[in-house]
C-alpha cells in the first residue's frame, strides 16, 4: 500500500503563503498523476491542481490560477503544493492524492491513494 502524508498546513494572514508538501511511503511507484484538493466545512471536495508523473504540464482550478503552484522534486516529497496571495476563502482542509496509471487528471474518482490533510486557515 501507498502511504501518503500531508504537511505545512497552518494559520496564515490573508495576503500571506504557505507551501504544502506530501511525502509517500510504502511502496515505489511511477508513471502517477499527483493533485491536491481542498475541502472546506460543509462544501465538497474541490480540485485544486495536478501534475503528471514526470513532471511539466500542469492543471489548476481556476480559483487558484496565478497564486497556486504544483511541483514536485524528489521521492520524499514528490509533490508540494505553493500557496500565495492566500484568501480567507482559501480555509479548508488540503488533501494530497495520488492517481496511478494517469498521466493527469481533476477527477477525485480517479485518485487511488489520499492523505490525511493537512488544515490552511487564513485569516482576514
Amino acid at each position: 500500500q501507498v502511504q501518503l502524508v500531508e504537511s505545512g498546513g497552518g494559520l496564515v494572514p490573508a495576503g500571506g503563503s504557505l507551501r504544502l508538501s506530501c511525502a509517500a511511503s510504502g511502496r515505489t511507484f511511477s508513471n502517477y498523476a499527483m493533485a491536491w484538493f481542498r475541502q472546506a466545512p460543509g462544501k465538497e471536495r474541490e480540485f485544486v491542481a495536478a501534475i503528471p508523473w514526470s513532471g511539466g504540464r500542469t492543471s489548476y482550478a481556476d480559483s487558484v490560477k496565478g497564486r497556486f503552484f504544483i511541483s514536485r522534486s524528489n521521492a520524499k516529497n514528490p509533490v508540494y503544493l505553493q500557496m500565495n496571495s492566500l484568501k480567507p476563502e482559501d480555509t479548508a482542509v488540503y488533501f494530497c492524492a495520488a492517481a496511478l496509471g494517469v498521466v493527469i487528471t481533476t477527477t477525485p474518482n480517479r485518485y487511488d491513494f489520499w492523505g490525511q490533510g493537512t488544515q490552511v486557515t487564513v485569516s482576514s
